[in-house]
This record gives C-alpha cells, sequence and structure tokens, in this order.
C-alpha cells in the first residue's frame, strides 16, 4: 500500500486497493506474513502487486524471475500477462532468458555486449496460450532457436 500512500490515497482505500491486489497475485491469507516469511516466488508476486496497483503507465522489470524455479516462473509469466493487460501499461523488461523473452515480449531487442548497442528489434505475437503450453510447442522452439542463433552472431 505504500506506493498508494505515495499517489495521495486516503489509508481506508489503498488498504482496500492493496489487499485487491494481494488477492489478484494469488497471496490472500498471507497478508500478515512478513517477507522473511515468504518463499521467492511469493515475494516476486507481491512485488508484482505492489507495481501494479499504482496502476504506472511504464513498467522496468530487470530479470524479474531469475531466481525462480521453472514452474513458478511459468505462472508469474502467465500472470504478469494477465495482469498486465488489466492495467494496460507498457513494460520493459530486460531478461537474458531467451524463451521467457519471446513469450512475454511483444518486441525482441537484441542488444551488443559492452557496451550495449541495439543490433535488431525482432516482432512477435502476444501469447495465446499459457506458458508451459506455448512453450512446449515446435513454433515457439523455431522462434527460440531462431532469436538464439542470431544472438549467438551478435559482437
Amino acid at each position: 500500500a505504500f506506493g498508494l500512500k505515495l499517489k495521495g490515497m486516503g489509508e481506508e482505500q489503498r488498504e482496500a486497493e492493496a489487499a485487491v491486489w494481494v488477492k489478484k497475485v494469488g497471496l490472500g491469507g498471507f497478508e500478515k506474513k512478513y517477507p522473511a516469511e515468504l518463499s521467492g516466488g511469493m515475494r516476486q508476486r507481491v512485488a508484482l502487486a505492489r507495481t501494479l496497483a499504482v496502476k504506472p503507465r511504464i513498467i522496468l522489470m530487470d530479470e524479474p524471475f531469475g531466481a525462480l524455479d521453472r514452474i513458478t516462473r511459468w505462472n508469474m509469466q502467465d500472470l504478469l500477462i494477465d495482469l498486465w493487460s488489466e492495467v494496460q501499461a507498457t513494460v520493459f523488461l530486460v531478461t537474458h532468458d531467451i524463451p521467457e523473452a519471446v513469450y512475454l515480449g511483444d518486441r525482441l531487442f537484441l542488444m551488443t555486449p559492452r557496451p550495449g548497442r541495439l543490433t535488431e528489434i525482432v516482432k512477435l505475437p502476444r501469447p495465446k496460450e499459457k506458458a508451459a503450453e506455448m512453450q512446449r510447442t515446435p513454433r515457439f522452439s523455431e522462434v527460440v532457436n531462431e532469436i538464439s542463433r542470431k544472438v549467438e552472431t551478435i559482437k
């Protein structure tokens, strides 16, 4: 609720709004827990709720799911797709995980190593399936392999 407080929202309204977002990220019942009592995936969901609750126009995310196991990562990717559609935000996601970039991105910006310079912009379709389903399809694998080949040739 802190971000909502900074936006000038009254205490009663911000607590209600925070409770809505806690439920949206599947953490109803964990409101009284301290961060140390939450798993890594739960902490990521708290961060997502905290960010999306203020309904930003632009969201910057740097390796948001890097420390998560595969199943939790897929669940978080699905949650992110659902929720950012709701808040209608532009999301800049920095990741070194090519399948994650292909699943979440509608435009993929390929960068050179140090110094980072833009080499190519690849347009991608929006996901129509859940992460686990889509990432097992032959077409998804083809796109990931194509992007991987491009990344390998960047100097």
